[in-house]
Order: C-alpha cells, then sequence, then structure tokens
C-alpha cells in the first residue's frame, strides 16, 4: 500500500491576495500538508460543500482532520453569544460536523485541532467555554493575537493520546475557547500543567477518534500526525 490520503478540512475566505490577485480563495495554512507529509501521507484539501457530500468525501480517503479556525456557532450548542465569540461560520460548521459525522460513521480515522476539536465535543453533544481567561484568570493560552505562543501539556497514562506522546511536552498555542462539558463518550487525554484546561480529548471504541486544542502543525513534532496515519494504514 502507498502513502494514505488524508484529507484536511479547509475554509473559504471573501478575499485572498496573492501575487497580482486578490480573490476569494479555499485556504488552508500550510503547515497542515507539511506535518501530513511528514508523517507519512499524501494530504488533500477538503473545502465546504454541501453537507450532504461528506459520506462520499469522507469515503475517498483514508483519515481526516479537522482544521483549526474560527469559533463554533454558539448555538450549536444551546448557548447565547459571548460579547469575545467571533461571527458564526455556517456554512464551514455544517461542512465540518458533517464530515465528523461521517468519519465516525464509517470508522474512518479522525483527528481534530483546535477548533476541530472543539467541533468534535458539540458534535457530541457537549459545550464549550467562550472564552477562556474569563474562567482561568490569565491569557496564557492566546498571549499576543495573531502570535503563537508555547505552553506545557500532560498526557493521562493509559490513554491513546499517551501513546503517540507519552512525557509532557511545550506545545505551540492559541485559542480563546476550550472543551466545557465533555461530549458523550469522550474522554479527556490530556491537560495544560498551568491551569488543567483539557488538551486532548479521544472516543475510546472507535478505530481512531482524538483531537488536540493546541495546534501540532505549528511545531517540528509530527507524533500525533503519524499515529492517525498509522490507524489510516491499519
Amino acid at each position: 500500500m502507498g502513502r494514505p490520503l488524508i484529507g484536511v478540512s479547509t475554509y473559504w475566505e471573501s478575499s485572498a491576495r496573492y501575487r497580482v490577485w486578490q480573490q476569494p480563495a479555499a485556504l488552508l495554512p500550510a503547515g497542515y500538508p507539511r506535518i501530513v507529509q511528514a508523517a507519512g501521507a499524501l494530504a488533500v484539501m477538503l473545502p465546504p460543500d454541501d453537507p450532504g457530500a461528506a459520506k462520499e468525501a469522507v469515503e475517498r480517503v483514508d483519515g481526516v482532520v479537522i482544521a483549526g479556525g474560527e469559533d463554533v456557532d454558539p448555538r450549536r450548542y444551546g448557548a447565547e453569544p459571548h460579547p469575545r465569540t467571533g461571527p458564526p461560520a455556517v456554512e464551514r460548521d455544517a461542512w465540518e460536523l458533517a464530515l465528523i459525522e461521517a468519519a465516525l460513521a464509517s470508522g474512518t480515522p479522525l483527528l481534530g485541532i483546535c477548533r476541530g476539536m472543539q467541533l468534535l465535543n458539540v458534535a457530541l453533544g457537549g459545550t464549550l467555554v467562550q472564552h477562556l481567561p474569563d474562567e482561568v484568570g490569565h491569557t496564557e493560552h492566546a498571549e499576543r493575537e495573531g502570535v503563537f505562543g508555547s505552553h506545557r501539556i500532560v498526557p493521562v497514562p493509559g490513554t491513546r493520546l499517551a501513546t503517540a506522546v507519552p512525557e509532557p511536552v511545550d506545545v505551540p498555542t492559541y485559542h480563546h475557547q476550550a472543551v466545557g462539558r465533555l461530549g458523550n463518550g469522550l474522554v479527556a487525554s490530556a491537560h495544560a500543567v498551568c491551569d488543567g484546561t483539557v488538551e486532548a480529548v479521544e472516543l475510546p471504541g472507535t478505530p481512531f477518534t482524538l483531537a488536540v486544542q493546541w495546534h501540532p502543525e505549528m511545531s517540528d513534532d509530527p507524533r500525533v500526525l503519524r499515529a492517525l496515519v498509522a490507524a489510516a494504514l491499519g
């Protein structure tokens, strides 16, 4: 078998500038395909489509990554928007929730990153903390706007995450939201040293369903992606 094909969700940007052009574009930060490739797989972009096409898209790939990005619409988990919650990405929410549902239904290996972890939690009936500084009293998870920071996470022994990353490690971080009530069946598999915030979740009893709050694509550590690729290879 050749390298597995990993589909990475992406998003529409109404105006993107490149060379002499300024046009609408389907965007994916380069770190995502690069770390998928570093983990031994091929990457393909999955821009928003009719949610009814998600099952077909997932059938064409060997694994799915739900990428980071905008805040999840609070209406998806029955909450009113916090003043610091960003505008809803309705089309993207619908598409990525459909990808998650299709991956779970088919047993396709699934990895969520940042927003992807939050959306997986919401898909399984969980809630989100809409502005983490209100809860923890500091901004260590996103200290400067538009700049990735770093903090240490500790894996929970015996989890899938701990198999991939067995030791405490410093990770790239940039988020102001977090998991609130865990979704049905999910277990926390890593926490932030600074305040105990849930930094990874997974769904036991599935071939591979894991999500992390940090941004592995902004690091040179592909171990989480290698775990996804190993599951995709079967």
